[in-house]
């Protein structure tokens, strides 16, 4: 077994094979062993504004697609380390970061990762990117799918719709065909009351469905949105699953416009909006792109756990910590290392922000009052951004503070 496969086993497998959740906790594992999203799903405005990013700021965040990497790097931080145990997801963070220093313009790289569905990419990639690949990197893109395809097909085939995340919404909105409700009209409103119109007729009767009802209800369904066992059962916990997603939906519809979120657009049409260029993350805007391409350079990536990197590094090496959802998959006794590494390494004010699938922080009940009592967790902040984060798709964010 790799290094790799033994960390993320460490990370999922909490229970034991012989129970259903340990069944459970090891199919996921499986499962996430891919490309579950091509998009991050954490709003970058949200997290800009609780990081409080400085020149002198040293990021450790958690890579995922490499979106939030790169818009991070709009705020002139010091250095950010994007550390990921699923290598599919590694691997398109260093290609974004190969595609912006390689590509010859912005058109070219938002040909690649704004509409990415064209052979031009092919092309594009061949003559500008392959040749500043590392053999690793060039081996994964070259290698194939379980479809037997290229897996840089993604790029001319539509990157947004082959992914776990873009097969289950795709299997979402052909079942929403099927029965006559079109949630896509949402992306043509003009105002918050007409999205909210177009959800009460075309999205809100969908989670009345009897397949729909069903495969809510099965944990192995929502793996395909990187949910784990550990974050079904807490948000289990919390009653009315269905009822939970139809509220998230809801929010992801109606609680922002929809000129510029551009969650909702993945959400309701698997794409951007390609014609005004509001709905697009910050790294894809031009007048973004050259103040973060002259930035790459202070970028590095890790594959592995963030427990076992930060055991290597000094203390007080950094001051700002993203940890996406990830503490939901973690055991009490996990959880207490990762924060213990956070303190060590963290500077005096260091800043750690996060996501729960459940409301609540997931600290008060699993570290010990002494290591707890290191930072301060800024509830009224927390509840606030929350409320500005137009992904729409968790239960709470989070962020802490470190004592000093």
């Amino acid at each position: 077994m790799s290094a790799i496969s033994k960390a993320l086993r460490n990370a999922v497998h909490q229970h034991a094979p012989t129970t259903l959740m340990g069944m459970q906790q090891r199919l996921f594992s499986l499962w996430f062993n891919s490309f579950i999203y091509n998009q991050i799903w954490e709003d970058p405005a949200v997290d800009l504004q609780a990081l409080a990013l400085t020149p002198e700021s040293r990021v450790l965040c958690i890579a995922s697609g490499g979106c939030n990497v790169l818009n991070y790097l709009a705020a002139s931080p010091a250095h950010i380390t994007a550390i990921d145990l699923n290598p599919y997801h590694l691997s398109l963070t260093r290609l974004k970061l190969a595609a912006m220093k390689h590509l010859p313009d912005h058109a070219a790289f938002y040909d690649f990762f704004g509409y990415a569905d064209g052979a031009g990419n092919l092309e594009n990639y061949e003559r500008y990117i392959r040749p500043h690949l590392d053999a690793e990197l060039d081996a994964f893109w070259e290698g194939r799918s379980m479809v037997g395809r290229k897996r840089l097909h993604m790029f001319r085939d539509g990157l947004y719709r082959h992914s776990r995340f873009g097969y289950f919404m795709r299997l979402l909105h052909g079942i929403a065909r099927r029965t006559h409700y079109h949630p896509e009209r949402l992306l043509s409103a003009q105002s918050l009351d007409e999205q909210k119109a177009i959800f009460q007729r075309h999205i809100a009767p969908f989670f009345d469905n009897r397949l729909v009802k069903f495969l809510g209800k099965l944990p192995v369904s929502v793996f395909s949105l990187g949910i784990p066992p550990q974050q079904y059962k807490a948000m289990k916990a919390q009653g009315d699953l269905i009822g939970q997603y139809r509220e998230r939906v809801e929010r992801l519809a109606c609680q922002f416009p929809i000129q510029d979120n551009y969650f909702a657009w993945q959400g309701f049409s698997h794409s951007y909006d390609h014609v005004k260029r509001q709905a697009i993350p910050p790294y894809l805007r031009a007048d973004n792109y050259d103040l973060i391409r002259g930035q790459l350079g202070k970028v590095d990536t890790q594959l592995g756990s963030m427990i076992d990197f930060l055991r290597e590094q000094p203390a007080h090496s950094y001051d700002r910590f993203v940890f996406l959802d990830a503490q939901d998959w973690m055991s009490d006794e996990v959880l207490c290392q990762l924060w213990r590494e956070v303190e060590r390494t963290g500077k005096p004010g260091t800043r750690v922000i996060f996501r729960t699938a459940a409301a609540e922080s997931p600290l008060d009940s699993a570290l010990p009052p002494e290591l707890l009592a290191r930072f301060s967790y800024e509830a009224e902040t927390s509840k606030t951004l929350f409320q500005q984060d137009r992904s729409a798709i968790y239960g709470g964010f989070h962020l802490y503070r470190k004592a000093g």
